[in-house]
């Protein structure tokens, strides 16, 4: 097998995406590159659910807590970062296996970003002077107009993602999402995608459990010596910027919980709706033995 294969998990938050590639890369004798943009932070660990020692000494992860939540760390760095580094382990290796429910992450390494026409730079100072004076939601619903399609994927609490795709809107006068996907890059391996899925009733519970287990583990002592730094980019993200809402004595402990729990849902319906279009993932229920699935990719790649 001389042929290079990158092998690709995905699928939403809580489904089990670590331990499944934790699984594969013991059988192939290979390491893992994490595509999960929130893991990238030294200073965020339970809330972003980093995997733990006994994960990390199972198998040899890359990108996981690399860069500092000060460090300005755009996704066009993770390509060029994931690339050099993939080019490096395909040296030693025949398969490398990336997991991630990140997917604008997981498609710039397998298929490259977009390329956009540059628009005036006023245009993004008009959007962030109006996002201070009227706030997050008005930018969401002219969104919502003018590009409907990346409106029902993007994750709206990100006012830098949704800025970015007003910016082209107004500057071009078409939707963003129609400078998207204009033919993948040629990569020097291949790519088979492994999709985790389940009842969305189950995936609900197991994204609940999971905000349980990380309250009972410390989120509240993380975030609070988040706080003073709140205003990062990388520190918008679901389970901390509800608890700031508690330091904040905007809602009480259980209001926060609740809706760390309900972004969260909302968080893994987007990844579903992002990974579904891409026809090439072959899903697996998570009631999937392990071995089955390892016997699909073995007869894939052989």
């Amino acid at each position: 097998m001389n042929k290079k294969h990158l092998i690709v998990i995905v699928g939403p938050t809580a489904i089990g995406k670590t331990y499944l590639g934790i699984e594969l890369a013991r059988h192939f004798k290979t390491e893992i590159i994490s595509a999960d943009s929130r893991q990238f932070f030294k200073e965020m660990t339970i809330g972003t659910a980093v995997p733990t020692e006994d994960e990390l000494q199972a198998a040899k992860h890359h990108f996981i807590q690399h860069i500092s939540i000060e460090e300005n760390y755009s996704v066009g760095d993770f390509e060029r970062d994931a690339l050099q580094k993939l080019q490096k382990l395909f040296l030693k290796h025949d398969v490398v296996v990336m997991v991630g429910g990140s997917g604008l992450y997981v498609d710039a390494v397998v298929k490259g970003l977009d390329e956009f026409p540059e628009v005036d730079p006023a245009i993004r100072q008009d959007l962030k002077k109006e996002l201070e004076e009227k706030g997050l939601e008005m930018l969401q619903e002219e969104l919502e107009i003018k590009d409907p399609e990346y409106f029902s994927e993007v994750d709206l609490q990100n006012p830098h993602r949704v800025i970015r795709a007003l910016e082209i809107c107004r500057g071009t006068g078409k939707p963003y999402s129609a400078f998207r996907k204009r033919g993948a890059k040629n990569r020097f391996f291949d790519t088979l995608y492994v999709g985790l899925t389940s009842e969305r009733e189950i995936v609900y519970d197991r994204i609940n459990r999971r905000v349980d287990i990380m309250m009972q583990q410390g989120l509240l002592k993380e975030a609070e010596a988040l706080f003073p730094q709140r205003e990062l980019n990388a520190l918008n993200t679901v389970g901390y910027k509800e608890l700031f809402k508690y330091f904040n004595k905007e809602w009480d402990l259980e209001t926060a919980v609740d809706e760390i729990k309900k972004n969260t849902r909302r968080f893994a319906k987007r990844q579903y709706t992002w990974f579904r279009k891409n026809e090439q993932i072959n899903w697996f229920d998570i009631s999937t033995p392990p071995a089955k699935i390892l016997t699909f990719v073995e007869e894939e790649i052989t």
